[in-house]
């Protein structure tokens, strides 16, 4: 398939980017940054989301969504990247929908039709350390009467300490650093015995650590099988890493955009900074960098969509490629900012912070390197 978007994907583009600008801007991010607001993102502004259509873009028709693809998806969370705009969206929308859908069943039934509809915030609780390594999973789900009950932690949940419901992985059998005995349970935010400690983030947001001191679900609380969890697990992941590298891509674009019209405005000894050649060969290769990190999340996107057994590999690869790109289009805008690059003033340093944290998010760009590595057989 071409790397482009299609005429639909176009029109949707055109609905999103004037939403999302004049909806929820950077000062969005900042009003909700000072006030220091305890949820971490805007409950009207995820109505809005649902009204729009926004929230079900994965869900599908017959539960109320959209029924659109991960290309979709990438658009909206490209424009949330632009604008840092905090969302439960590629938590909810995307991760959670994603193994929901894939695993079917009860609880599928229930919930994708609360995503669709803004009424529900799911929060993906995978990782147990302050790295990105899900297979080595061992928060234990030990048989208790009829269902389970499940003790350890959970660190770096978004949105965890205000989620309806937690999409938590646990051990059933095997040892941390296999992948099967894994079981993904869907927890509900008030059970007995979780707790939740959220931490603000470099970027604002809000993550927590869980802890679960024998929390006990039933069966029905199983999303796919008993120890067959990496089923419903891998769609989660592949689609909050395709996810990710989209909104990396949007704020790598956003920083680009406002360091470019910075060096067309700043003079200095007489003349428009973006005269001198040294900074224009910088931002040429920004440019180049940027539109190669495209070219892969926008591949990474098409092959999930189609089911194709190459998007495993190509979503580490857009990850990686993404996260490398916006690092550097970040740290580019501070430095061609000059001193006021550092300061609170200007906005350039709001997206390098926002990178720190989304490039962590489901593995950071060494990981990703790495993983590609091994699937080539290194």
């Amino acid at each position: 398939m071409p790397l482009y978007h299609s005429e639909d994907q176009a029109m949707l583009k055109d609905s999103v980017a004037p939403f999302i600008a004049d909806a929820a801007p950077v000062s969005h991010l900042r009003k909700l940054r000072d006030s220091k607001d305890e949820t971490g993102f805007s409950r009207d502004l995820w109505k809005q989301f649902a009204e729009m259509g926004f929230s079900g873009v994965l869900v599908p028709e017959d539960k109320g969504g959209l029924g659109l693809g991960h290309a979709e998806a990438g658009i909206i969370l490209e424009e949330i990247g632009r604008n840092l705009t905090p969302s439960p969206f590629l938590a909810t929308s995307v991760a959670a929908a994603s193994a929901l859908k894939a695993a079917g069943g009860a609880v599928a039934d229930e919930w994708l039709p609360r995503i669709a509809a803004g009424d529900a915030i799911i929060a993906p609780a995978i990782d147990e350390s302050a790295r990105h390594r899900p297979e080595r999973t061992a928060l234990k789900a030990e048989r208790s009467g009829n269902g389970f009950k499940l003790s350890g932690t959970k660190t770096f949940v978004i949105s965890g300490h205000v989620a309806d419901m937690l999409l938590v992985a646990a051990r059933t059998a095997g040892a941390p650093g296999e992948t099967d005995g894994l079981t993904l349970f869907a927890v509900p935010r008030d059970a007995a015995g979780l707790t939740a400690d959220p931490r603000r983030l470099v970027d604002s947001s809000l993550a927590s650590k869980l802890t679960l001191d024998g929390v006990e679900v039933t069966a029905d609380a199983v999303i796919g099988e008993v120890d067959g969890g990496w089923s419903a697990m891998a769609p989660l992941l592949a689609a909050a890493r395709a996810g990710a590298s989209a909104e990396l891509l949007g704020v790598g674009q956003g920083a680009m955009d406002m360091t470019m019209t910075y060096l067309k405005q700043r003079k200095q000894f007489g003349q428009l900074i973006g005269e001198f050649q040294a900074l224009q060969h910088r931002a040429a290769h920004l440019y180049s960098e940027m539109e190669i990190a495209r070219a892969t999340v926008m591949k990474a996107q098409q092959l999930l969509d189609e089911g194709n057994e190459g998007a495993e590999l190509m979503v580490s690869v857009a990850k990686a490629k993404a996260g490398a790109a916006t690092n550097l289009a970040v740290r580019e805008g501070v430095q061609m900012h000059g001193g006021i690059g550092m300061t609170d003033e200007y906005d350039i340093g709001l997206y390098t912070k926002r990178d720190r944290a989304l490039a962590e998010f489901m593995g950071d760009v060494s990981y990703h390197t790495d993983r590609v590595a091994r699937l080539n057989g290194y």
